[in-house]
């Protein structure tokens, strides 16, 4: 993607964003702008003299000993360096042309990926290869727009800001069509990446909550009756009525650390949303609700495991907050499918003023839908209504997942 650097002070946006984005025109006075443009020309050949040699170099280098050992590594490391050539030519239309071409993404090498492979990858880079084009055909032009600028600097200058625009527009079109990355593959790649981390991050957030869950809630609990349990036992001999009443405080303990451990497995993935689908697991989670909610599920199967399990949270997170924060009076939960979207809606009465910022763990949760390609939308006016929506892709339950699980068909529940 491609934009251009230039600024309009009366907007302040990139390229695209009205004729006061625009370059200014070329006119006989020479700006700023001019200037840059005739330093990049007068640029053009020794940097595409170094470029020209380069990759003549590695061409003929690296496939004129293909048929030995060293041929194939020789012209994947010339590749690698095509792409360092890339990103210098880059920056030099940033700062002479104003324009800005993203980077594009580095190759996917992962851990533990053998030499060929790597070695396969750096070949076939669409990105290198590209870069090699555009130095090859550089030259030609390099020579030619050096001599027509030098030249009108002494002959023609009255002329020459518009002959500089005229020839910086051929190499702005040049740095866009050939060291500009492929836009929807490279816009692609760069959401999975940013995708996985967030995914990771949630990750070791959870486990982390799971582990300062269960150490400072189940296992102390399980400690103290331990401890109890052996004193009960020292006195069991000496003072039976002590030692019943330790017991029965024993007995106590147990109940309560089996509900947070119950509780605890809720919130890793609760056994009636396996066993009964989203109707029943979402309409348990209303019931938890200190407002009262209406739930409607109104699906013909129920999607994958996945796919269910964060629909299920994020329904659970959301009617937290209206627990929390809300103040309302009465709130709705709506689940459909459109299409091979799965859709969510969580609406109250309330104060309104939700926000994405506002703290609440929706900013976590619209991380969470967009690992996954899902939408969430907040739509809350101060002083309300609040209306939240949420959209996951839809993946069929299959293998696995359908085993043992009855249609997940669902009508209004309260």
């Amino acid at each position: 993607m491609t934009e251009d650097l230039s600024r309009s002070p009366s907007t302040g946006r990139g390229a695209g964003g009205g004729n006061g984005d625009r370059l200014p025109p070329a006119r006989l006075a020479y700006d700023r702008h001019t200037w840059k443009e005739i330093a990049h020309l007068l640029v053009n050949l020794p940097a595409s003299l170094i470029g020209f040699t380069y990759v003549v170099t590695v061409l003929s280098v690296g496939v004129g000993l293909t048929v030995t050992v060293i041929g194939l590594p020789l012209l994947a490391a010339g590749l690698l360096g095509a792409r360092r050539l890339g990103r210098l030519e880059r920056a030099r239309a940033r700062a002479l042309l104003g324009v800005r071409v993203d980077e594009p993404s580095p190759l996917p090498v992962r851990r533990g990926d053998g030499f060929f492979p790597r070695l396969w990858m750096a070949l076939k880079d669409p990105v290198g290869w590209r870069t090699v084009l555009y130095e090859f055909v550089r030259l030609p032009w390099g020579v030619l727009t050096f001599v027509l600028t030098l030249a009108s600097l002494f002959v023609l200058w009255p002329v020459l800001p518009f002959l500089a625009r005229g020839m910086t527009n051929v190499d702005r079109a040049m740095v866009r069509g050939l060291l500009s990355p492929s836009d929807e593959l490279e816009r692609r790649i760069a959401e999975l990446e940013s995708d996985r981390g967030i995914v990771v991050d949630t990750a070791a957030a959870d486990l982390r909550r799971i582990e300062r869950d269960l150490h400072d809630g189940a296992q102390a609990r399980l400690v103290n009756l331990a401890m109890g349990l052996g004193l009960a036992k020292e006195k069991l001999l000496e003072d039976p009525d002590a030692a019943a009443a330790m017991v029965d405080e024993a007995h106590g303990e147990v109940k309560l650390a089996l509900q947070e451990l119950r509780d605890l497995a809720r919130g890793i993935h609760p056994a009636v949303l396996t066993d009964r689908g989203l109707d029943a697991a979402l309409s348990a989670v209303a019931s938890r609700c200190t407002v009262p909610v209406r739930v409607t599920v109104d699906l013909a199967e129920r999607p994958a495991a996945a796919i269910e399990g964060i629909a299920y949270f994020t329904v659970s997170e959301l009617l937290q907050n209206v627990s929390k924060h809300s103040h309302a009076r009465d709130a709705s939960v709506e689940v459909w499918r459109a299409s091979d979207r799965l859709l969510i809606q969580v609406a109250d009465d309330g104060r309104g003023g939700a926000a994405l910022s506002g703290g609440t763990g929706m900013k976590g949760l619209a991380d969470r839908l967009s690992a996954v390609d899902g939408l969430f939308v907040v739509d809350s006016p101060e002083g309300g209504p609040t209306t939240i929506t949420a959209e996951l892709p839809w993946r069929d339950r299959t293998g696995a997942d359908a085993a043992g699980s009855p249609p997940g068909a669902g009508r209004v529940r309260r």
